[in-house]
């Protein structure tokens, strides 16, 4: 017979591939042809001789390589970076093609002058201080359109949906007060979401222990969830609490999004803390008893023990109120700093979730201000004894000194918690990775490369095919796009090449920034951006838009 004719050639055929196809079902080899932007043939092996194989422009030989649908983050914070780093390896290499960004409930739309203002100062640990980047943008569509556009009209590296930011949407209504909302102000609230669900946002995101959103009471939150819900979108919070009040936390997620009838993805759905070692199965009881009872959940893990956010996010909610400026006010005010650091290490603030602070687990990684280089790569402890000096005189200089932009890293997680929600059906994969700092978490680097490696084939926490599923086609699914995170004819042609054998996270808490091994091609929107194990200088990234309900 003559080879298969699809749609005359395709523009790139991959030959005799391990499809593991993001369904969670068993891999099959086959040839799988893409021609613009799309899958338009895939041909098993036995197929193949009897009908022939599909013809392309370029052919890809890939022995002993699996292929799968593009990796997608559930939740990444590189809603700069994006505009900012056109190469972007930290996630092209590692496999990602679809970041989810606006986490946390604080990113950069919808604002006015005044909000994007106070958003960049209360986010510089995340995300640098935004001095490079033209913010000529206010709207959630004005900044997917942003997005769409790129680096001079091209695109950026990889895909990325938004989450429209509760706290900046309460921000920019209500202020940073801890209050509630007025009847007008939640009326506004209400009008931001259904605005920036309408110019295509994926659901609305929260910082339930981060200022401004942490001020806003269940009410709030059930309200603004049912205006995702009626546009067909999630609501993905970061909830009150990750430490000694974790599981009443999640069952008030669970509770809300219940009342709301919304669908919920929990934000790095960790069980840490010393209060939670070995507590991972009974929030997954929770979680299975919500899912019998007709729930609709899912929520995504880093696959690391360690955590990491910004130094100021430790302090007590009081002391965040007002925002930054107040902040820096009440740490050089004697009293003040002396009420935080007794919160801190004796009571246990809600900003360190409940539990004193152990600064022996806080690592400091990276700062703004070089003067303060040398805090980079130890702990709290370990400058104070150093120095001679208690560990909050250390803590409370890097917080004035660096203007509210530390990041740290918290050596607070379990590794049994951490396989254990890993494994449950609804899990998702994201790296919650921030990727600036001297010495960033590798998780920015390394997450989806280590699921697969260490995880997969050295530890056999997972199949193959289910962790792929996890990283791909459930995560598609709960975004709602209908064309993506599955191998299948007709759907993207986000694609992933890797070798099973070798794939492999290289980033480590060491050399944080080293690339991962095993993964020499990685396809967006049918083109190159990986290729030989090198990034190309390919743009095919754009804004993806919630499907309309």
């Amino acid at each position: 017979m003559d080879p298969v004719e699809t749609a005359d050639f395709a523009d790139l055929v991959v030959r005799d591939a391990d499809v593991v196809d993001g369904t969670g079902a068993p891999s099959y080899r086959a040839d799988v042809a893409v021609r613009g932007g799309r899958i338009v043939s895939i041909v098993k092996e036995a197929a193949a001789a009897g009908c022939g194989r599909p013809r392309a422009r370029r052919e890809l030989d890939a022995e002993g390589l699996v292929l799968s649908p593009g990796f997608i983050d559930m939740h990444a914070h590189s809603d700069l970076a994006l505009l900012r780093d056109p190469d972007h390896s930290a996630k092209a290499a590692q496999g990602v093609t679809l970041e989810v960004i606006g986490q946390d409930g604080l990113s950069y739309a919808p604002v006015d002058d005044r909000t994007l203002a106070e958003v960049r100062r209360a986010i510089t640990g995340w995300n640098g201080h935004g001095d490079d980047i033209d913010f000529s943008w206010r709207s959630v569509g004005e900044y997917l359109d942003r997005l769409d556009h790129g680096f001079d009209g091209e695109g950026i590296a990889v895909n990325a949906a938004y989450l429209i930011p509760q706290g900046t949407v309460r921000a920019l209504a209500v202020g940073w007060e801890d209050r509630p909302a007025t009847p007008e102000e939640l009326d506004r609230m209400r009008r931001l979401v259904a605005e920036g669900m309408a110019q295509g946002a994926v659901g609305m995101s929260s910082g339930l222990t981060y200022t401004p959103g942490m001020y806003a009471p269940d009410s709030e939150l059930t309200e603004l969830c049912r205006v995702v819900a009626r546009h067909g979108g999630y609501y993905c919070p970061h909830h009150r609490s990750y430490g000694a009040g974790a599981l009443e936390a999640y069952a008030e997620m669970v509770a809300l999004t219940r009342d709301a009838d919304c669908p919920l993805h929990l934000a790095h759905a960790t069980m840490n803390f010393g209060p939670n070692k070995g507590r991972a199965p009974e929030l997954l009881a929770l979680l299975d008893d919500a899912l019998a009872a007709g729930a609709d959940i899912t929520l995504d893990t880093y696959p690391y023990t360690p955590g990491c956010t910004t130094l100021v996010a430790l302090l007590p909610s009081w002391a965040s109120e007002g925002g930054p400026e107040r902040v820096l006010a009440r740490l050089a005010d004697g009293a003040a700093a002396e009420r935080i650091r007794h919160d801190l290490e004796e009571t246990g603030s809600d900003g360190c979730h409940g539990v004193p602070v152990e600064w022996e687990t806080i690592e400091i990684s990276g700062v703004t201000a070089p003067a303060l280089a040398e805090y980079v790569g130890r702990t709290v402890a370990e400058s104070a004894a150093r120095r001679g000096e208690s560990p909050w005189t250390v803590a409370r200089r890097l917080l004035v000194e660096d203007r509210l932009g530390t990041t740290i890293l918290q050596h607070v997680g379990h590794e049994e918690n951490v396989r254990a929600i890993m494994r449950h059906p609804v899990h998702t994969g994201g790296s919650d990775g921030i990727l600036r700092g001297t010495k960033p978490h590798p998780r920015a680097y390394g997450t989806f490369p280590r699921y697969l490696g260490h995880y997969v084939r050295e530890l056999g926490v997972l199949s193959l095919e289910e962790c792929v599923a996890h990283l791909t086609g459930r995560p598609a699914a709960r975004l709602r796009l209908p064309d993506r995170g599955v191998v299948r004819e007709g759907y993207r042609a986000d694609l992933v090449l890797f070798d099973p054998a070798t794939v492999a996270a290289g980033a480590t808490f060491e050399r944080p920034r080293t690339p991962p091994t095993g993964i020499p091609y990685v396809l967006v929107d049918g083109r190159f951006v990986i290729e030989d194990g090198r990034r190309t200088d390919v743009l095919a990234g754009r804004a993806v838009r919630r499907t309309p309900a």
